[in-house]
C-alpha cells in the first residue's frame, strides 16, 4: 500500500469538497445599469425592473434572481430620490419582507447590524436569519441583509436574500459578502 502525504491527502480532500459543491454553483459577476453596484451570484439569474412602493416612494426596483440547488438567491436595488430617508425605506422594506415570508418575530434567529466596507453606517443596515412560511404553508429559512451606499447626492438601496429549506452559510456569506458599490 502507497502511503500519501498529508498534504496529497488534504489536496484530494478539498478536491472533492470543491467538486462536490461546483455543479448547483456557478459564481458571476453582475452589475446594475446606472450603477457601479456589483454582486456575485451563483447561478445565471433571471432579471427585471418595475416600478414599486418602497418606503412610501415610487423607485424603480433592480432585480436579479435565480435558483440554485434548492435555494432561491437574489439581489434588488432602487435608487431614492435626493432627500430620501434612506433609514426609514430600509425599515420599511425589512418589515415587508418579513410580513411576505410570515417570519414571527419569536422564529428570528439571528438580527444584527450589517455594515460592509463603502456601505452606509445606518442602524436600519441588518441582517437578519430567520424561518417562515412558502405561500404554500412549508417552512423556509431565510438569510437576508439590507443596506445602503452612497451615488453622489443620491443614495441606493440593496437587498439581498437566500430562501432554502436549510440555508447554506458559505453560500449567503458569499453572496453578501461579494456586494460592492
Amino acid at each position: 500500500m502507497r502511503k500519501h502525504s498529508s498534504a496529497q491527502m488534504a489536496t484530494l480532500a478539498l478536491t472533492l469538497i470543491l467538486s462536490a459543491c461546483s455543479p448547483a454553483q456557478n459564481w458571476r459577476d453582475i452589475a446594475f445599469e446606472g450603477s457601479a453596484l456589483r454582486a456575485q451570484l451563483p447561478c445565471k439569474p433571471d432579471r427585471t425592473t418595475r416600478t414599486v412602493p418602497l418606503g412610501g416612494l415610487s423607485v424603480d426596483l433592480q432585480v436579479a434572481g435565480c435558483e440554485s440547488g434548492t435555494a432561491m438567491v437574489a439581489v434588488m436595488t432602487a435608487a431614492l430620490p435626493v432627500g430620501s430617508d434612506a433609514v426609514a425605506v430600509l425599515s420599511g422594506w425589512q418589515k415587508a419582507t418579513l410580513d411576505n415570508a410570515r417570519v414571527k418575530p419569536a422564529l428570528t434567529t439571528e438580527n444584527h447590524v450589517w455594515h460592509r466596507p463603502g456601505h452606509l453606517p445606518l442602524a436600519s443596515s441588518q441582517r437578519v436569519q430567520a424561518m417562515g412560511l412558502k405561500n404554500n404553508g412549508e417552512p423556509v429559512a431565510m438569510d437576508a441583509v439590507w443596506g445602503a451606499v452612497s451615488e453622489g447626492e443620491r443614495l441606493r438601496v440593496v437587498h439581498a436574500v437566500v430562501y432554502d429549506r436549510k440555508i447554506q452559510p458559505e453560500m449567503a456569506n458569499t453572496l453578501f459578502e461579494s456586494i460592492k458599490p
